[in-house]
């Protein structure tokens, strides 16, 4: 790997990170219609996931060390809540339990928990099936339709003004679903997890803030799959300073794309990427029966 595709592979991930076009699905356009060597390692792939991560906690910094804050007053409370069990039972005056999810955020880090387990479940069991699809343009062109189609539904969907205190914990399981089934080549995550909330009436802001602030367990948990691997993996000096490169580059990109598409969301813009997606889904279809 050279340095030059190091910054090429970053400035990819950045961008289809975060904005609605699917990585996946363009990692493998570009290794079968360019031939252009998009695997790089089990490493620069996890360093990769740690330059998006850097762009989520820097965009939503102030959000991610409330929610931090919050789950360890929780943890907190729910021990107090277990000394008051065993209090109540040896006792003869009963004791009120202390209430968990008071606020917004403690309601926002319970919608992320619950998320998360759809998110993981389904991406265990398809992982191979969606490393096989990956191989086949048809099934990209396709993935890229449904996320075209989403992206019409986030322009055209009235607009919500739910924030976590109105929503349902079956609405966070939906969209946990909906992040799962994005681990399918040309399905793109934020786009489709962005559609789902705008459904479900979540503000147009909280959508994407919500959006990108689940990813995180899900990254680090695809991470940390990949780390089995690692030490089967050589490298040497040369190859992890482009790694760096290749994370700053992400990491630098894939903040300004999450700007972006706060500025988008505002607009109603999504209907650019969604022509896009029909676009290089049409080329992937075509090329799959021409190549």
């Amino acid at each position: 790997m050279s340095l030059l595709q190091a910054i090429l592979m970053g400035i990819i991930q950045g961008c289809t990170e975060f904005l609605p076009v699917s990585s996946f699905g363009h990692l493998s356009l570009m290794k079968q219609v360019l031939h252009m060597q998009t695997d790089t390692g089990i490493l620069f792939d996890v360093m990769l996931h740690v330059g998006t991560l850097t762009a989520v906690f820097v965009a939503f910094w102030a959000d991610i060390r409330r929610l931090f804050w919050e789950m360890i007053r929780m943890i907190r409370d729910l021990a107090a809540n277990g000394q008051i069990y065993f209090q109540n039972l040896s006792g003869s005056e009963e004791r009120r339990y202390q209430k968990i999810v008071h606020n917004n955020y403690r309601k926002f880090i319970m919608m992320i928990f619950i998320s998360t387990i759809p998110t993981v479940i389904i991406g265990v069991l398809m992982n191979h099936l969606a490393v096989q699809a990956a191989g086949s343009l048809l099934a990209v062109g396709t993935g890229l339709y449904i996320t075209s189609v989403m992206l019409l539904v986030v322009d055209y969907s009235k607009e919500g003004k739910k924030l976590p205190r109105e929503v349902g914990y079956g609405y966070a399981l939906l969209i946990g679903v909906c992040q799962g089934i994005a681990v399918f080549p040309g399905i793109s995550r934020s786009g489709v997890t962005i559609a789902a909330c705008l459904l479900c009436g979540f503000h147009k802001k909280f959508s994407v803030k919500y959006s990108f602030i689940m990813s995180i367990p899900a990254v680090i948990g695809a991470a940390v799959w990949e780390l089995r691997e690692l030490p089967k993996v050589s490298f040497n000096t040369a190859s992890f300073f482009y790694g760096l490169a290749g994370v700053v580059t992400a990491a630098v990109v894939g903040f300004f794309c999450i700007k972006i598409m706060l500025h988008l969301i505002k607009k109603s813009r999504f209907r650019f990427f969604a022509l896009y997606c029909f676009l290089i889904g049409t080329t992937a279809i075509i090329c799959n029966y021409v190549l």
